[in-house]
């Protein structure tokens, strides 16, 4: 067994996508429009390991957790917290509590933390 995906109720569609596919460089494996108010899109990383669905719809509810984070790896660190930076995403600095790992955080439109870490 292996995870899949994971799907995140967004409140605007154009927003969430712009922001997974500048940070993360996610691309759209799939999208659709179940009717005309809702958007679905499937947004992958180049080798298909890594996907998020990302849900528009007028009703319904959308995520309002706390302590949760979803957390992205990646062998350059420096320059996805210049991308975050640059689209105006406002991140964290980045942080190195342990040798071996760095990271930073930032907030999607819909206020999920999400982190990007750099493995040594």
């Amino acid at each position: 067994m292996k995870f899949h995906h994971i799907s995140l109720r967004v409140r605007d569609f154009e927003k969430s996508m712009h922001f997974y596919q500048t940070l993360l460089g996610l691309s759209v494996a799939k999208a659709f429009q179940p009717d005309a108010d809702s958007n679905v899109a499937y947004l992958q990383n180049a080798e298909g390991e890594t996907q998020i669905e990302l849900i528009a719809l007028p009703v319904g509810d959308k995520f309002e957790g706390k302590g949760f984070f979803l957390c992205f790896s990646t062998d350059d660190l420096e320059s996805a917290h210049a991308r975050a930076v640059e689209g105006g995403f406002g991140p964290s600095d980045i942080r190195q509590p342990e040798p071996t790992a760095k990271y930073f955080y930032v907030y999607d439109p819909d206020g999920v933390s999400v982190q990007l870490r750099e493995y040594k």
